[in-house]
């Protein structure tokens, strides 16, 4: 029985051993669970709620496995052994594996809930404010407190340029099909819907260029719906408005589709 009991403790160290590791570096892809770095103020509560479901993943397979393993090693049958007593009914083991995975999936449930609303709360205490215009197949980026505008086409990847650590509201709209909001390194997207504007706040933290997408299926050439994200100090961000301003880039784009021929240019 000892060397049964030794056999499955080394078994179930193995098994754990990977999870234990990620602890070795404080930041790393696999202490995120191949999550990219933030770039957000915002970024490490979603890295804490995904390493926490993660672990707690984890944990149940691990105690799963080690109970299935222990069943078979320990209660296997042996030759000789009589066919041993049937039971079809064990109330207090059942009412237990009802109640335990309910009391994960409301524990999940409540920190996702929690998290969530955090991240979408719009407080309105925003630096500026940019209106992402999403068509098929690109983007326009309405820079509303400045009163300029950018956009592109699948051929020429627009730009969309933010100060770094300030916040920035995002208004989502559409003229014509579902589209998704999406900066990876940002860890936070949001579908934009025609006829609705979804909003949500970010605040970049790390200056750099971040790649940019389009996360909702929407069409033969949704995966050309690319962009990029320059994150920049605000003497750069400054600069980057005034060049629009003398490129005649003065106003607001409505549909994104007016303005792209000249972004081509």
């Amino acid at each position: 029985m000892k060397t049964t009991r030794a056999r499955l403790g080394a078994l179930i160290a193995i098994v754990a051993l990977p999870v234990l590791l990620t602890g070795c570096s404080n930041d790393s892809e696999l202490t995120r669970f191949g999550f990219p770095s933030p770039a957000t103020k915002e970024g490490p509560t979603i890295i804490t709620l995904w390493q926490g479901s993660w672990i707690a993943a984890g944990l149940v397979g691990i105690l799963t496995w080690g109970l299935m393993i222990w069943a078979i090693v320990v209660y296997r049958r042996r030759d000789g052994d009589p066919v041993p007593a049937q039971t079809r009914y064990n109330v207090p083991i059942e009412i237990m594996y009802t109640i335990i995975p309910l009391i994960m999936i409301l524990g999940l449930f409540y920190f996702t809930a929690k998290d969530q609303a955090a991240l979408t709360k719009v407080s309105n205490d925003n630096t500026h404010t940019v209106n992402v215009q999403g068509w098929r197949w690109s983007w326009g980026f309405n820079y509303t407190d400045e009163n300029v505008f950018d956009a592109g086409t699948p051929a020429h990847r627009p730009e969309l340029w933010l100060p770094v650590d300030e916040k920035v509201k995002f208004v989502l709209t559409s003229p014509d099909v579902i589209h998704s909001f999406w900066v990876p390194a940002f860890l936070t997207k949001m579908d934009i819907v025609p006829g609705r504007h979804n909003t949500f706040e970010v605040t970049p933290n790390k200056i750099g260029t971040f790649a940019g997408k389009c996360a909702e299926l929407c069409g033969v050439d949704h995966s050309r719906m690319l962009f990029d994200v320059k994150v920049v100090s605000r003497a750069d961000y400054d600069a980057h408005i005034a060049e629009l301003k003398a490129k005649g880039q003065v106003g607001q784009v409505d549909t994104g589709r007016s303005a792209v021929a000249g972004a081509a240019q």
